[in-house]
């Protein structure tokens, strides 16, 4: 397995884990009318989870290959492992359209 396929689904369990928690703080956070201390309490709990935990942070990358670039969100694959794949008739349904 690439470094890259590794890294994105540590990044992608550390979301998982922690998106319940930063959805709250980030729904306290633009509440106005709660106390200003409050808030900047609520934005300092924020700060202190994991970077990776945001969604920002992730990419569509190649389950395959870990290409970051021409990603179908679809099938997670790469345009050219998707060609390949349809090709070789290891997708179901995917035909090589002729005119």
């Amino acid at each position: 397995m690439f470094n890259s396929i590794k890294k994105d689904l540590k990044r992608r369990n550390l979301h998982k884990k922690y998106e319940q928690k930063r959805l709250l703080l980030q729904a306290l956070i633009n509440t106005n009318t709660i106390d200003p201390a409050l808030r900047l309490e609520f934005v300092q709990k924020l700060n202190t989870l994991p970077r990776n935990s945001s969604k920002i942070r992730l990419k569509n990358r190649c389950i395959l290959t870990g290409r970051g670039k021409g990603v179908s969100r679809f099938t997670r694959l790469s345009r050219i492992k998707f060609r390949e794949l349809a090709y070789t008739n290891q997708l179901a349904g995917w035909v090589k359209t002729s005119w």
